[in-house]
């Protein structure tokens, strides 16, 4: 093992960590001003329970043994067996624990993605046991089948740092459990006002921030690798928001303050399958037309087929996962990271652009079937949506008895 290694996982993990309080301000800013405090909840409440949830089989179930090609055991309970000292399976260079506590950061994370689709009107109860479940029916099980040596690694397919672990999952979940509750009271023109830009400034720069430790660190090692991700993972951000700044001029005439951050935002989203794997060069094209693709989701397709998505998390996370995995297909070299068996298929190889794809549809089809698992086991024992009066009073006093702005 190499020191240097595990103080670069050390940082790394630390650096996604800051990504959970990040979207909790990013989220937070975009919503309304009486459920500003229930948005920041349902992100910093992951902080405890995912973790939790992680050292006790959140881990084993994710990396230790293979059952069916879906899923890990419990040989790793509370941590037991998982070394401090001794490498593990996924690293020569770093210890286990290393990697098991750089992996419990994107557990934390993934779910909060979620909530942003259900703002403004889910309970409180009802979001966090519907999170405790979903970690168990639909997380753990994609990171065992992407990362942890099941079947979706095995046909060949790659996802470097989470676009269909983290980015597909729970941008699906999000638009199935949004239509589950129905629009919000409101107009949807009026709860979409942002009530705080500034915050929306601050959780964009923590993420974008923390996301050079979610693709750098994914190279497990403070090598080369780790310098190509960490390159393609800007450029991409940089390119993607200017992309958007570029469609705001062309639609409202002038650039925006929430579309530059969105589309940074999108632009992380869609290197983080392919950071590791795809050249640099791709990197720009990948970030340039994250943007209009998710454009063109949250204010086209959002408004033609109505679902209310509150905060973008399936126009964000699940549309630009959804291109950043097919763009990994198009433009990854096995040169750069020999984990990938094939190129893309610009190259003229079209097994790794057919692998991305399965993959793709595989972790939609886990998404849907267990959010609608998982919300029909929360349901058996508390509504999953407010009370009309409370949505109206706002969910900052009704779920928590707090408010933000004590003076107004």
């Amino acid at each position: 093992m190499n020191s240097g290694d595990i103080g670069f996982m050390i940082i790394a993990a630390t650096y996604v960590f800051l990504m959970t309080p990040g979207l909790a301000f990013f989220y937070g800013g975009l919503s309304q001003r009486k459920n500003v405090l229930n948005t920041i909840m349902m992100s910093v409440s992951l902080m405890g329970l995912a973790s939790v949830m992680w050292v006790l089989f959140g881990y084993s179930l994710s990396f230790s043994g293979d059952i069916g090609g879906i899923i890990g055991n419990l040989k790793w309970f509370a941590f037991n067996g998982v070394s401090a000292s001794e490498a593990g399976q996924y690293s020569s260079l770093i210890p286990n624990m290393g990697f098991a506590l750089f992996q419990m950061m994107f557990a934390i994370i993934t779910p909060a993605l979620i909530t942003g689709a259900v703002a403004g009107r889910m309970k409180f109860k009802a979001i966090f046991f519907f999170v405790m479940l979903w970690l168990i029916v639909v997380y753990f099980p994609m990171a065992h089948m992407v990362w942890g040596g099941g079947f979706l690694a095995d046909i060949g397919s790659i996802d470097f740092a989470g676009g269909n672990v983290v980015h597909i999952s729970s941008g699906i979940s999000g638009l199935v459990l949004a239509v589950m509750l129905g629009k919000r009271k409101k107009s949807l023109k009026q709860s979409m006002i942002p009530h705080n830009i500034p915050f929306v400034v601050l959780g964009a720069s923590l993420l974008w921030f923390g996301w050079f430790g979610f693709n750098a660190g994914s190279a497990l090692a403070a090598d080369g690798l780790a310098l190509h991700a960490f390159l393609t993972t800007n450029t991409s951000a940089a390119c993607a928001m200017l992309s958007w700044m570029i469609m705001d001029i062309i639609k409202e005439g002038r650039p925006t303050v929430v579309g530059a951050c969105t589309g940074a935002v999108v632009g992380l989203v869609a290197i983080t399958p392919g950071a590791g794997f795809v050249p640099v060069w791709a990197s720009f094209i990948i970030g340039l037309l994250v943007s209009p693709i998710c454009y063109f989701a949250v204010s086209v397709l959002k408004v033609k087929f109505g679902y209310d998505d509150a905060l973008d998390a399936f126009g964000c996370h699940g549309i630009g996962g959804i291109w950043g995995g097919i763009a990994t297909g198009l433009f990854a070299k096995s040169s750069i990271n020999p984990i990938a068996q094939w190129d893309g298929l610009v190259y003229g190889e079209y097994r790794l652009f057919t692998a991305q794809i399965i993959s793709i549809l595989v972790t939609i089809a886990v998404a849907i079937v267990g959010t609608l698992i998982c919300a029909g086991i929360v349901r058996l024992f508390t509504k999953l949506r407010v009370e009309e009066v409370e949505e109206n009073a706002g969910l900052d006093d009704s779920q928590h008895g707090e408010t933000a702005y004590t003076n107004l």
